[in-house]
């Protein structure tokens, strides 16, 4: 593989020399997420006895209790992972993805069309972002090596992320969801706020109007230019190689199938039950309004909508499959989660933590200080429900102690937080990377570019904007 000449180095941007320099020491030094979730339960474990003289015996009764209070909602974020990327993974969804990849004509338009699509798919559902983003990367860059245009395939893919950082404002995110259906974990203290008040509320409106606009033409700006622009790696060739086909049919041959592989293959059954579900989606909406759009109606909308189109139950189950490995860290790591969060209700550190942050704080500044920890608890628990589950209690105990306080924007503070570093911190660029044949170091340096430049947004968000 030829490698870019020390020149071509020298010229890179200050931004994407940071975030190479970014992306070599996390390589270095980061462990697996799961670490993270031990240690802050270790120190959890240790404050809780220091600062509230609890016994070790208390506080370990007050991990367990904790520890599988999340269990419903881990269970809803799996899905919702599992179901974006299977309606990424359907027929109908690659044939969209290929005519769109044959628009741009040259680099610079590639990255600004993957990230702009990124960015709106992500408005949607954070899943069907990753996945349809890395597809859509993938496939430009297959058509330009065979055209010989040359695009550099590292920001390509570092734009099909940036849906990870965007989706904080769409309707698949987490603590909205949360926050809107009924019986989350913090009901008890905050009721229940409507998905539209998150979504239509000039804060959001105006995160929502500068992304779609401002980071594409960021991502535009930072493709290199001529001789600056690096080849895909060699470790990656094969995977853009793959042909761009179609999820193959599982259908049997008639003439010797057995009658359950004939069942498998009906669509029948995927017509009826999908059809028996989105009813359902059009009869809540129709009926409630948008007050209808919760969690369990976005995983119905995936699950359903999955069905209708891959059109067997054969062809479904196995995209399902396909994509479970997504939706592992999550199922692992939110009982980790969980206890952390037992720990923090149950010994009464809650008030303490939420005193500190309002301690530090005015009616002005308390939002950004909620973003800008939250931003930094999302490189330890790279989870928007599990870092709610963590956080939300503190950040809502701390509103209420500042004059004024708005709980809603402080809901969004976090979520903002937690969606902003996900840029520099690899966890769910792990499913990214296996779609697209790349390392982490070859994206983290544009992703941290461009979350710099995105930081301006959230920070003028969260200072002059209401809710």
């Amino acid at each position: 593989m030829s490698k870019p000449n020390s020149a071509a180095e020298a010229k890179d941007s200050l931004l994407i020399r940071m975030g190479n320099s970014f992306t070599r020491v996390s390589q270095k030094y980061m462990p697996d997420p799961t670490i993270f979730a031990i240690a802050l339960t270790i120190l959890a474990f240790l404050l809780a006895m220091v600062m509230k003289r609890l016994s070790p015996a208390a506080v370990l009764g007050n991990w367990y209790a904790g520890l599988w209070e999340l269990l419903t909602f881990a269970m809803q974020m799996a899905i919702c992972i599992i179901g974006g990327a299977v309606v990424a993974d359907a027929p109908v969804a690659k044939r969209a993805i290929n005519r769109v990849a044959s628009l741009p004509q040259n680099g610079p338009q590639a990255a600004f069309l993957v990230a702009a699509v990124t960015i709106l798919l992500s408005y949607v559902q954070f899943g069907l972002s990753l996945a349809g983003g890395a597809l859509l990367a993938k496939s430009i860059a297959r058509n330009f090596r065979r055209r010989g245009v040359p695009c550099e395939y590292g920001l390509l893919v570092a734009c099909a992320y940036l849906g990870q950082m965007t989706w904080c404002v769409g309707f698949s995110n987490s603590v909205g969801l949360s926050i809107a259906t009924p019986g989350h974990f913090l009901e008890s203290e905050i009721g229940l706020i409507p998905l539209n008040s998150y979504i239509f509320n000039p804060m959001n409106l105006f995160l929502a109007a500068g992304f779609i606009v401002l980071l594409p033409l960021f991502a535009y700006l930072l493709h290199p230019k001529g001789d600056n622009v690096r080849p895909i790696p060699d470790y990656a060739l094969r995977v853009v190689e793959e042909p761009a086909g179609e999820i193959l049919s599982e259908k049997a041959e008639k003439k010797n199938a057995s009658v359950g592989e004939l069942l498998n293959n009906s669509h029948a059954f995927c017509w009826i039950i999908g059809g028996m579900g989105i009813l359902y989606v059009v009869y809540a909406f129709a009926t409630k309004g948008f007050a209808a759009f919760d969690l369990n109606l976005l995983n119905a909308i995936l699950i359903f909508g999955g069905l209708l189109l891959h059109g067997t139950v054969a062809n479904y189950v196995s995209a399902f499959a396909r994509s479970t490995s997504s939706a592992s860290g999550i199922i692992f790591q939110f009982p980790l989660y969980a206890g952390i969060m037992g720990i923090i209700k149950y010994s009464g550190l809650v008030s303490i933590l939420a005193g500190a942050i309002a301690s530090i704080s005015t009616p002005f500044t308390f939002y950004f200080w909620t973003f800008l920890s939250a931003s930094i608890v999302n490189m330890f628990v790279p989870s928007g429900g599990g870092q709610w589950a963590v956080q939300g209690p503190i950040a809502v105990e701390s509103v209420r102690m500042i004059a004024g306080g708005n709980v809603l924007k402080a809901c969004q503070a976090v979520a903002y937080g937690n969606s902003w570093t996900n840029m520099c911190q690899p966890f769910w660029a792990l499913a990214l990377l296996g779609f697209t044949g790349l390392k982490a170091k070859d994206i983290m340096g544009y992703s941290t570019a461009i979350m710099l430049g995105a930081g301006l947004l959230f920070t003028a968000a969260v200072f002059f904007f209401p809710v």
